[in-house]
């Protein structure tokens, strides 16, 4: 695939706010879902951009940073997933389990990023303590610019390597290591849900994911619903969860009421 110094610069750039959104935005601009049809677009493949961006949110759904320690980083693995999707050519399960050292690059990188601005928080402090918000301003800037400059370089590295040495790798690499990659990326989304519902289901709950799960394969049945499957399972999902609130809502009213009347009015 033939690029161009504007696609450079937008990937640069995209990458560059990403970065910056992941830490201090928090608008959830860097989600892989989010940044994977950009990227596409970018490329000339929205669709492809939108397809692996979203396989690759799938495995990272669950992840989540506790303290300093970080998981492999969103930002760099989704977009280098659609990045070897479109300029080599992977399938987007190879594509998303391709991209996993990338996103090991990126959680070192965040790493020592937050080693270096360790020793700066002193430095805070003293700016506070000195009733100076400029002093503060400029630290958080700067590290915001160092973090989102280290992942525009690292993907734009890639990027320019990755497009002609991607298309070589894949006529060298044996068919039975891509299906391997294949298989591998499949997977990833399927541990990457288990992570998410093992922080979030409850007992109350198996009821509705058994029941979801047994609509999902109903659904997937029929050949003229398989394709808004998941949208239609969506809206029975929001529907049961409103009629479940506005249930709730009218318990809690109700209870209010006969409290009020017992302390009032004595009855």
């Amino acid at each position: 695939m033939h690029f161009n110094a504007l696609q450079i610069i937008l990937i640069f750039i995209v990458t560059f706010i990403a970065a910056i959104d992941q830490f201090s935005f928090l608008e959830s601009l860097y989600q892989p879902i989010v940044m994977g049809p950009i990227v596409g677009a970018i490329l000339g493949d929205l669709n492809t951009g939108l397809i692996v961006g979203a396989t690759y949110q799938l495995m990272t759904i669950g992840n989540m940073p506790v303290g300093g320690a970080q998981p492999p980083n969103a930002v760099i693995g989704g977009i280098m997933s659609v990045i070897f999707a479109i300029t080599a050519g992977f399938d987007s399960n190879a594509a998303v389990a391709a991209a996993i050292p990338f996103a090991l690059l990126g959680q070192y990188g965040v790493t020592v990023i937050f080693t270096i601005m360790a020793p700066l928080m002193s430095r805070a402090d003293k700016y506070a303590a000195e009733a100076n918000p400029r002093g503060i301003e400029k630290l958080n800037y700067g590290a915001m610019a160092a973090i989102g400059a280290i992942f525009g370089i690292i993907v734009v590295l890639f990027f320019i390597g990755g497009a002609t040495f991607g298309k070589q790798l894949v006529k060298n690499i044996p068919d039975t290591f891509m299906h391997g990659l294949d298989v591998a990326g499949g997977m990833m989304k399927y541990v990457g849900f288990a992570v998410l519902l093992r922080l979030m289901i409850s007992r109350d709950l198996w009821g509705f994911f058994f029941a979801g799960f047994a609509l999902a394969v109903i659904i997937m049945a029929n050949p003229t619903l398989s394709g808004p499957a998941l949208l239609i399972i969506a809206m029975i999902g929001f529907a049961i969860a409103y009629w479940d609130y506005q249930i709730n809502s009218k318990i809690k009213v109700s209870s209010s009421v006969s409290i009020e009347g017992d302390y009032e009015d004595g009855i």
